[in-house]
């Protein structure tokens, strides 16, 4: 008899382990790739997403996570989200004027103020939410833009002011506005792959070149350059992006949960960036570079040059969609006081 229960009672907590398991198994499963390695902030934020989507969805919703460039490059993920054979990724937006020339706006130099809130505010307000609708007649669902870092400079020349950078040389993306931003200040710009930088600035194909500090930092440029300045002049954003079939086949409560945590993140995401720029700057000054902080009257000079020809080569390949942008983000730079 007591052998009989004993089974009994096993087989009640295998159906009842059954029942948990199927309770507890996510009806929406997305698998997101972005190219940043784990340990990086991105993917840190993106974590903290996915615990609190699947919280708040009672489990509903999984975020399956793929760092690294584990899904393809750039544009296999962007075209893996379009088509389906994933459910998203974060990319920055500077990867995916080819798929939207809209949202290449962001590459435009200081077009992002230093005051973090008022960056903000354009991301949530009017500006930024232009920028997310621009991707539905591309075949994507883009909900939040993310900060990911701003760009400084460095030379095997001196940069001492802004008349220093003409005659030089800097690698740049291969972006158009990117390239006018350096004539700008009367410099000549080239698009160079960012595997072969190292070697570029080595030998002095180029004299200098534009990234984040943990970039200069991680790729040791700081080896095959003499000069830094700390100029914040290019905002490197990422959108987030899903594909519209599994998107639409989200509940709304659901795509509501997703939507306000990747907003509720968002400032983590920011600070923790911040806290990797200021372990990069330290790094570089200690390996013995000149380093300079722009101030703000040579940060007025700098965009002063360097905005109204990038913004110029922005408007000649985004058309009418890109001069609308660009009249939202005057009337919402007005609004916030925004001078740079």
């Amino acid at each position: 008899m007591l052998t009989r229960r004993l089974v009994l009672l096993a087989a009640g907590l295998v159906v009842a382990g059954t029942f948990a398991a199927q309770a507890q198994q996510a009806k929406y499963v997305a698998k997101i790739g972005h190219l940043e390695a784990a340990t990086q902030p991105r993917h840190k934020g993106l974590e903290k997403v996915a615990a609190l989507v699947k919280e708040r969805t009672n489990g509903e919703v999984e975020f399956q996570l793929y760092p690294n460039s584990q899904l393809g490059n750039a544009r296999q993920m962007v075209e893996g989200a379009q088509l389906g054979s994933s459910e998203g990724t974060v990319m920055p937006a500077a990867f995916l004027g080819g798929f939207n020339p809209v949202v290449s706006v962001l590459d435009i130099p200081f077009i992002m103020p230093e005051d973090r809130a008022k960056s903000q505010a354009l991301r949530e307000g009017p500006f930024g939410q232009a920028i997310l609708d621009s991707f539905k007649k591309r075949g994507l669902v883009a909900i939040a833009i993310w900060p990911n870092g701003r760009k400084s400079v460095t030379s095997a020349k001196p940069l001492d002011n802004v008349d220093s950078f003409k005659g030089q040389k800097f690698r740049v993306m291969d972006s158009r506005i990117l390239i006018e931003q350096f004539a700008g200040v009367g410099a000549a710009a080239i698009s160079i792959p960012f595997g072969e930088l190292y070697t570029a600035l080595q030998t002095g194909v180029v004299d200098g070149q534009e990234n984040p500090l943990d970039t200069i930092s991680t790729m040791k440029y700081y080896e095959v350059q003499k000069e830094l300045v700390v100029s914040n002049h290019g905002a490197m954003e990422d959108i987030v992006l899903f594909n519209p079939a599994w998107w639409e086949s989200l509940p709304e409560g659901h795509r509501d949960v997703i939507v306000k945590a990747f907003l509720e993140v968002r400032p983590q995401v920011e600070t923790l960036k911040e806290e990797v720029q200021s372990l990069a700057f330290n790094q570089i000054k200690d390996a013995g570079l000149k380093v300079r902080v722009l101030g703000d009257q040579e940060r007025a000079e700098w965009r002063a040059r360097m905005f109204p020809p990038a913004r110029d080569a922005y408007l000649e390949r985004a058309g009418a969609e890109g001069k609308a942008l660009m009249e939202i983000y005057e009337a919402e730079a007005k609004k916030l006081g925004i001078t740079n």
